[in-house]
């Protein structure tokens, strides 16, 4: 018992009421534990896996996981951290994504003991009456205490009614499926409580909040976000993830340790003693901290496979052994940003420009420093723009 408590509290930020969730555990049956998750992006992140991975500690310790997938209230928009209204999503743009991101769920969390729900089961037949007795039970008064309201409210933002509602209707959420626990990030805290408050006044025992913290990005300063471009997928190539997780500021690796690995809470403080006394080199744990997150999401062995890769192309700066062909156009000389382009190295032609200007294409190890190239200097030679993006030119 004592052991899976540990578990369960491990990498949480806030558990409200204190002392609740060890009352309801001992009380010796599977607790129904929800996590909701807006389809608002395609991809499932390192970030949301942190609250997903949770959810399947609960189903390991033999409880109930009630993932709802928010496919009403996406076409809201959650307000939470926000500073200004969210674009409203498309029922159509909801259903893509959710239909993306459903794989990448069942991908952490375990197939028994998992119910999964769609919000608009029960939110999108509701009447005005069902509507108007829901928003009477909160005031505006408790509406204004949550901090990013009021931020935005004393700086005379705007504030729609529809934000206030997304609180209410993440609470009814709680209502219908009768949660025990409801887990989120951090700054879903107030959301968690609101359930609470409507589950007490639907004559339900108001759940457990448990909330954990908010992974940060390869930036390194805010928090991982699809819309940031600053996530790393877990449906990520095993070679892309690896160098991604390469690439993010010494500063975080503590936290990924903590939050995105298994590696266990001993071991994880003592990377973090020895990082702080130098007695550990920080390229080798953030190695270390690659090699379980690839293995992790891609099977024992793969974060080994990985590291190898990457010492090819980054130590001995080799090409890797499964560079994509791209058969040249009979053009001559070449025009290099519309080839970039064409090559799937970059986005745009204008991009192309770009790279080349700041010296990131290279040719075999050589920089590109002209816009244009004869094409036999091209034919069979590896082009290369940054640090992971290759083709070999035929």
């Amino acid at each position: 018992m004592a052991e899976n408590l540990n578990s369960l509290f491990r990498g949480t930020d806030t558990v409200l009421p204190d002392g609740d969730l060890e009352g309801r555990l001992a009380e010796g049956r599977p607790l129904r534990v929800k996590l909701g998750m807006d389809p608002t992006a395609p991809a499932v992140t390192l970030g949301w896996a942190v609250v997903l991975r949770k959810l399947r500690q609960f189903q390991e310790a033999g409880h109930t996981a009630v993932l709802i997938v928010g496919d009403f209230t996406a076409q809201v928009g959650d307000p939470s951290g926000k500073s200004e209204t969210r674009r409203r999503l498309s029922a159509d743009e909801v259903r893509g994504h959710a239909e993306s991101v459903l794989a990448g769920f069942r991908k952490v969390l375990l197939p028994d003991r998992l119910e999964i729900r769609y919000n608009s089961e029960w939110l999108a037949g509701m009447d005005m009456a069902d509507v108007l007795d829901m928003t009477a039970q909160v005031t505006v008064a408790q509406m204004l205490e949550r901090s990013d309201f009021a931020n935005r409210f004393g700086a005379h933002q705007p504030i729609s009614v529809m934000e206030f509602m997304y609180p209410l209707l993440q609470g009814m959420d709680s209502v219908a499926v009768e949660a025990d626990v409801e887990l989120g990030g951090a700054d879903q805290l107030w959301n968690l409580m609101m359930g609470r408050v409507l589950q007490e006044r639907h004559g339900q025992r108001p759940q457990i909040a448990m909330t954990m913290p908010l992974l940060i990005g390869t930036d390194g300063e805010l928090k991982m976000s699809q819309s940031l471009g600053n996530y790393i997928g877990i449906d990520d190539a095993a070679d892309d993830m690896f160098g991604k997780l390469m690439s993010i500021p010494d500063k975080l690796m503590v936290q990924y340790f903590e939050l995105a690995t298994g590696v266990p809470l001993e071991e994880v403080a003592e990377i973090r003693e020895g990082l702080a006394s130098g007695e550990l080199h920080p390229g080798y744990v953030k190695r270390r901290l690659a090699r379980e997150i690839v293995d992790l999401y891609h099977g024992a062995g793969a974060g080994a496979t990985s590291e190898a890769a990457f010492d090819q192309v980054f130590k001995r700066h080799e090409a890797p052994d499964d560079v994509p062909e791209y058969t040249l156009t009979d053009e001559d000389p070449v025009f290099m940003p519309v080839l970039l382009k064409d090559a799937g190295l970059v986005g745009s032609s204008s991009d192309g420009r770009r790279m080349i200007g700041q010296g990131a294409v290279k040719l075999d190890g050589e920089v590109i420093p002209d816009m244009e190239v004869p094409r036999a200097a091209l034919s069979g030679s590896v082009l290369q723009v940054g640090k992971r993006r290759f083709v070999r030119l035929i």
